[in-house]
């Protein structure tokens, strides 16, 4: 396949994908430090720069785990079923391999392990993480589920290979081979498992072909995580259409539009009613009578300013957890609440200071909050 013929949901899943197996590595070295710490400290506690690093790595770790999250419930069974198995089975073999790096690590040290099970209720962070993480492991009906996407990969692994060889998606195969092998579970041990999980999800499950099943139990696999979030499964936020219309009318090149969707994972490790923001950049015709496209940084990215949404002609620069796009205003409009910032400057000061924005254009999103790095970037940057 080609990159244009995978859905927009997937490539976007993948490179969120990508960007959090990134950050969790890096996380993994300041856990390391932090360990190392742990096993040295003789006071049974941190000192208040350890225990402020403990907090940033709880808080990091819990925003990219509920970006990996939302990934795996939006890999929706439909026609492009196999990118969306290998987008959702990659995203749970991560969050898998991560939640099993923190046992490894702070499972015997009980200075971190406690922190880590301390609320941060500014961030939204709610008691026992470490606990319910580590929990969901050795969960059965989580094993179960976890079994069926590994079982469907193993037999298909030839044609899903073939499916994104070429493609921006190609590194999802070896990524799940690289975690798969920490997360088997051999068919004596699965059927060990599946003799404590309920009669009634058993038949529900064996009603299903393998595919679905593997797709099923990777929604399943997460669900228990996001039940202690307060969301609301299958919620669809989206402004009224009347809203809609009349914001569109009165955006003007440089407006910056501050968004909240209710019920989305991802709101809840920030502070304020406000979590999101996105840069209005005008209409294509616009931005074309403006001759945007003529600068440097705009450049690279144009056909892509000009195709990314044949339905809807407003473009905004939008930093997500896929990373840095330009994207159609209706992205923002995916929200339940919207308000308007607009500079007072002049259009001739607004268009170059957007162009020279464009320079981030494809950097990878900022699941650190660490405001000094310039090579990911946060959507308030």
């Amino acid at each position: 396949m080609q990159d244009g013929e995978f859905s927009g949901r997937v490539v976007s899943g993948a490179t969120t994908v990508l960007a959090v197996a990134e950050q969790f590595n890096r996380l993994k070295q300041v856990a390391g430090s932090l360990s190392q710490a742990a096993l040295s400290s003789e006071q049974g506690y941190f000192a208040p720069s350890e225990d402020e690093e403990v907090r940033h790595l709880l808080v990091s770790y819990w925003q990219s785990r509920n970006a990996l999250l939302e990934v795996v419930l939006e890999m929706k069974n439909d026609r492009q079923v196999d990118s969306h198995f290998l987008v959702g089975y990659a995203g749970a073999l991560v969050l898998v391999d991560a939640a099993r790096y923190l046992y490894s690590e702070f499972d015997e040290r009980p200075v971190v392990r406690d922190k880590l099970n301390e609320p941060a209720p500014h961030f939204g962070i709610p008691a026992d993480v470490y606990d319910t993480v580590q929990k969901s492991l050795i969960n059965p009906v989580h094993t179960w589920h976890l079994y069926h996407a590994a079982k469907y990969f193993e037999e298909n692994r030839d044609s899903l290979t073939a499916l994104v060889e070429g493609t921006t998606l190609e590194f999802l195969p070896p990524l799940i081979e690289s975690h798969q092998s920490s997360n088997e579970m051999s068919l004596s041990a699965f059927a060990v498992l599946s003799a404590r999980v309920q009669a009634r999800q058993l038949m529900d499950l064996v009603k299903e072909d393998l595919l679905h099943r593997a797709l099923y139990g990777l929604q399943k696999s997460v669900s228990s995580a996001v039940s202690g979030l307060y969301t609301v499964r299958d919620h669809v936020p989206g402004l009224p259409e009347a809203i809609r219309d009349r914001v569109r009318e009165l955006l003007r090149p440089g407006d910056v539009l501050i968004v909240r969707k209710e019920h989305a994972l991802t709101n809840y490790f920030l502070p304020g009613y406000w979590p999101h923001a996105a840069l209005y950049l005008g209409t294509c015709d616009e931005l074309s009578a403006a001759e945007f496209g003529d600068h440097e940084h705009v450049r690279p990215h144009w056909d892509n300013l000009l195709a990314c949404d044949a339905d809807e002609p407003c473009r905004v620069h939008e930093a997500l957890k896929d990373g840095v796009h330009v994207r159609s205003l209706s992205s923002p409009f995916a929200s339940d609440a919207i308000t308007v910032l607009r500079p007072q400057l002049g259009l001739e000061e607004i268009y170059p200071a957007m162009a020279r924005g464009m320079f981030h254009t494809g950097k990878s999103y900022d699941f650190d909050f660490d405001f000094t790095r310039a090579d990911r970037l946060v959507c308030t940057e």
